[in-house]
């Protein structure tokens, strides 16, 4: 019999004072690599932490390592999303702050961060150079952390976790912001280190795994529970809820051209991010944005939300009107709703969960004035759709992942806006919650709004994209049909 690496003995474990795993009991077998599912909420990311010693719990767990083994006899855990700090140690940024030029000064570059890690771990540094490779990031080496988009923060935080190769790696979400290609990668990746005789631990609800998983299970009920590679769990709410009524009535757009783009470029000194962009996106159209990760996607979102200054340079119109026309970026924002990674690591966390939905109404990073009733009621209705009234009073960073992403799916709808522009809204969301929220996309778009959505996973997409356009380099590599695109 396999000798037990890992043996959690009535475990017990809280989150924010709520019990969330219970007399829990899990051994992990040398030479088992575990994939690890469960719905949003269920302690996934807790339990990870405990095993990692990150977090205090009651009960037992036992870790032993093969003293034989030359790699790192450490639990290391790999968080959901990458969290950095600035030259001098902190970590308050702003989400237009990585478009500002003087915040380049503020924060390390990528190789700067891979060079104090690998001091701190006692590393080579041509070791790092080669994940870096292949995880598609040489380019990026030079550029600054805060410059980073989403997946480009993920290959950075992978390659430091497979550079360190200790003898257990647990990674939360490995997969988020990876575009396919990089998914494949990563997994190659995580089959040679395996061989080298590190351990995994994948929490993650993807289908795509690297071949060397050979065991599976699921938290439900704060118990852990073994399947087999086939079982999908069914993350299913308990009622099917019907969509708000304010959200059922489309918004109305006085012009017919909502977006408007004519040759425009972007640079940053010496790099070009877009080159020669043209894209014009109608009233009503549903568009499905794509390209591997640093294709530009993040820039040219950022023009059309008002958050770039070069915005102001190109032949860019939004709304009907070009930019820099007298409009300010209020006047934009107002008609839009917008989710992205890198604006929920950014936003307020002392809100609430109810204040960070009603701060949807006036676009700001927490509540800073008082609603109307009827705002107030509107935001109350979302929170009873997406299941969140239980948490309603709670701060919106102490919620699990899933239900805080549900929240800003929640404060992005709740103006019911022209226009909607969906970056990655399904990164963190079990299987049923992404399906419940494409639902009601499908819903709005239904009623008239526009649709621009970011994607990488085909499988979580809402059935009312209509067209894609897909960038390779800063440039548009095709405009078609979605029926004919995937």
């Amino acid at each position: 019999m396999s000798e037990p690496v890992v043996n959690i003995t009535n475990l017990h474990l809280r989150y924010h004072h709520k019990p969330v795993l219970q007399d829990l009991n899990w051994t992990i077998k040398r030479g088992e690599n575990w994939l690890l599912r469960g719905a949003s909420g269920t302690g996934k990311t807790s339990l990870a932490k405990a095993i990692a010693g990150l977090i205090k719990f009651d009960g037992k767990i036992d870790i032993n390592f093969d003293q034989q083994n030359s790699l790192p006899a450490v639990a290391h855990y790999v968080a959901n999303w990458y969290q950095f700090k600035d030259l001098e140690g902190q970590s308050n940024f702003y989400y237009q702050q990585r478009y500002n030029k003087q915040a380049e000064e503020t924060t390390a570059t990528v190789r700067a961060e891979l060079e104090n890690y690998g001091k701190n771990h006692q590393l080579d540094f041509a070791d790092a150079e080669k994940l870096v490779a292949a995880l598609g990031f040489s380019e990026l080496l030079n550029s600054t952390l805060i410059q980073l988009s989403s997946g480009e923060h993920k290959k950075l935080q992978l390659v430091e976790a497979l550079w360190f190769r200790p003898q257990l790696l647990i990674m939360d979400q490995p997969y988020n912001g990876l575009d396919k290609l990089s998914r494949k990668h990563l997994n190659s990746l995580l089959e040679e280190i395996s061989e080298g005789g590190t351990q995994l631990i994948l929490i993650s609800n993807d289908r795509e795994l690297p071949a060397v998983i050979n065991c599976f299970a699921e938290i439900r009920d704060g118990q852990v529970h073994v399947t087999d590679a086939a079982h999908i769990p069914d993350f299913k709410l308990e009622t099917d809820r019907p969509v708000p009524e304010f959200l059922r009535e489309g918004p109305v757009s006085k012009t017919e051209s909502i977006v408007h783009m004519n040759d425009v470029n972007i640079s940053y000194g010496d790099k070009q991010v877009l080159k020669n962009i043209n894209w014009e996106v109608k009233a009503g159209e549903k568009w499905l944005l794509q390209g591997h990760n640093g294709s530009g996607k993040s820039t040219l979102l950022s023009l059309i939300t008002g958050d770039h200054p070069q915005a102001y340079a190109n032949d860019f119109s939004l709304f009907g009107h070009r930019r820099g026309s007298g409009e300010s970026i209020w006047d934009i924002k107002k008609r839009m709703g917008l989710i992205s990674p890198e604006l929920q690591w950014y936003f307020d966390a002392s809100a609430t969960v109810r204040d960070s939905i009603i701060s949807g109404f006036f676009d700001s990073s927490g509540l800073f004035r008082t609603p109307t009733y009827t705002q107030s009621t509107q935001a109350d209705e979302l929170i009873h759709y997406f299941g969140l009234t239980e948490y309603k009073n709670t701060l919106i960073n102490q919620l699990p992942l899933g239900k805080q992403r549900l929240a800003f799916l929640a404060r992005t709808i709740i103006k019911n806006p022209e226009l909607l522009i969906l970056d990655e809204p399904c990164q963190g969301l079990d299987q049923h919650q992404a399906q419940h929220f494409n639902k009601l996309v499908d819903e709005l778009c239904s009623n008239g709004t526009t649709l621009i959505y970011v994607g990488h996973f085909e499988s979580q997409l809402p059935a009312c994209i209509e067209k894609r356009i897909l960038l390779e380099n800063g440039e548009v590599k095709s405009v078609e049909p979605i029926l004919e695109s995937i």
